[in-house]
């Protein structure tokens, strides 16, 4: 029996065993529920905007996990607004993560351009334009998830009103909210109950929660409730209120809708119409349009038909946009 191949065999099933043991533990570490539920909470508590510890945490915990890039990528302006917009988009990534990946984003594109041997100054212009498309994305997802906990903030008053007329108090109304309610009005009141239950006042986490959450209808539901807790009153009649004047502004809003529809359908249909025809005349006829971009005189056309179509594009949506 050769022993020393024995040796080798067992050596090397340690060590894979060790590697598999060890990716585990990194992963558990960096990536684990636990570790995301932590990180969740404290992004929550800076994106609310009160209380300095919670930020100073998670500021010490964003500079060890970003690296020498992503420590470099924080220092600039306007990263705590990014971080709000990630918390309101419901995007489980860190700001040093996603700025990390809109530079790798913007540096493959201007390196991609260039092996395609496109001029240096459109490289650069295509690398730039690049950097939008990950927030053109986040402002997406932002505006859905906020529009859906719109939608979802009636039913939420009624259930708070009820429990306070049922006898409970205001922090179990909340928890009943966080437990009861789908995403994403589950999971914002959860961490408004769990403010309450780390010791923050209840006038405090209602701010953070109007902060985290740029809803009009949901600051009246946080100004009613400090008001109350204030002055005193009814509560339970205030939100049954609130939550009836919330549906009847969901009625306007609707009948709005259907009554400028017609209007932002003529708008879509006025403001791509020009380019569709100037593309299918192109494609029909190349030479017909060509004197437009070899012509001086043309290019000032080109120009001064742009800016009146900018000008009459803004009019247009001006007019069919009403807010409720």
């Amino acid at each position: 029996m050769d022993w020393g191949f024995t040796i080798f065999l067992l050596v090397c099933f340690l060590a894979v065993v060790l590697l598999i043991e060890g990716g585990f533990l990194l992963w558990h570490d960096t990536s684990g529920p636990e570790v995301r539920q932590l990180d969740r909470r404290l992004r929550a508590l800076a994106a609310g905007g009160r209380g300095a510890g919670a930020s100073t945490l998670l500021k010490a915990r964003a500079d060890d996990e970003a690296g020498p890039l992503g420590r470099l990528l924080l220092r600039l302006p306007r990263v705590a607004q990014l971080e709000r917009l990630l918390q309101q988009a419901g995007v489980d990534m860190s700001t040093s993560r996603f700025l990390v990946t809109t530079s790798l984003l913007m540096a493959a594109v201007f390196l991609v351009l260039l092996a395609l041997r496109q001029p240096l100054w459109l490289a650069l212009m295509v690398a730039a334009a690049s950097v939008l498309l990950p927030l053109a994305w986040l402002s997406w997802a932002r505006n859905r998830r906020l529009h859906a906990l719109e939608a979802q903030l009636p039913d939420a008053v009624d259930l708070i009103a009820r429990a306070l007329r049922a006898g409970h108090a205001f922090a179990p109304a909340l928890q009943m909210v966080a437990e009861e309610m789908p995403e994403p009005i589950g999971s914002e009141f959860g961490i408004a109950f769990e403010e309450t239950n780390y010791g923050i006042p209840v006038g405090d986490a209602m701010m953070n929660l109007a902060n985290r959450v740029p809803v009009d209808d949901l600051r009246f539901f946080a100004v009613a409730v400090i008001l109350q807790r204030e002055t005193g009153g009814n509560l339970a009649e205030i939100l049954q209120n609130i939550g009836m004047l919330i549906r009847e502004r969901f009625k306007l809003l609707g009948t709005v809708r259907v009554l400028s529809a017609e209007g932002k359908l003529s708008a879509w249909i006025l403001t791509l119409l020009p380019f569709g025809t100037a593309l299918m005349i192109n494609l029909v006829n190349p030479g017909f349009m060509q004197v437009l971009w070899t012509d001086p005189f043309g290019h000032r056309l080109v120009l001064l038909g742009l800016a009146a179509m900018v000008g009459g594009i803004f009019w247009m949506w001006r007019i069919v946009k009403i807010r409720v």
